[in-house]
């Protein structure tokens, strides 16, 4: 009997824009894909100034997945590149404010958490 690989639960799609890059995430970012995300979105850290990651299809982040935003965020700031998330649904933004990172990302001001 065959065993069936699990389904995709992210898929992230790059926008480069002059000014910044945005990465489209659809899906939920919890363990399994959290390495994926960084490694994806860490590569693009010395190409810009400007990361916005765009939540607008993003079901769900579990601790494995808050865990690589702040590893991202970390890593972001540490070389002067600017890590903005937008378009935050009800959940995703109510666990950020649960676990005290939604005033970490807020650093970036209220923009960094309206529509692009």
């Amino acid at each position: 009997m065959a065993t069936q690989a699990p389904p995709i639960s992210l898929t992230v799609e790059t926008e480069r824009k002059p000014e910044c890059i945005i990465v489209h995430l659809r899906g939920r970012l919890v363990s399994g894909v959290c390495s994926f995300l960084y490694n994806k979105v860490h590569c693009l850290i010395p190409d810009t100034k400007h990361i916005i990651l765009d939540f607008t299809e993003l079901e769900w982040v579990d601790s494995m997945g808050l865990g690589t935003l702040v590893r991202l965020y970390v890593a972001s700031k540490s070389a002067g590149v600017k890590l903005q998330l937008i378009n935050l649904g009800p959940k995703v933004k109510e666990l950020l404010g649960l676990t005290n990172l939604l005033g970490i990302f807020a650093e970036m001001g209220e923009k960094g958490f309206t529509h692009f």
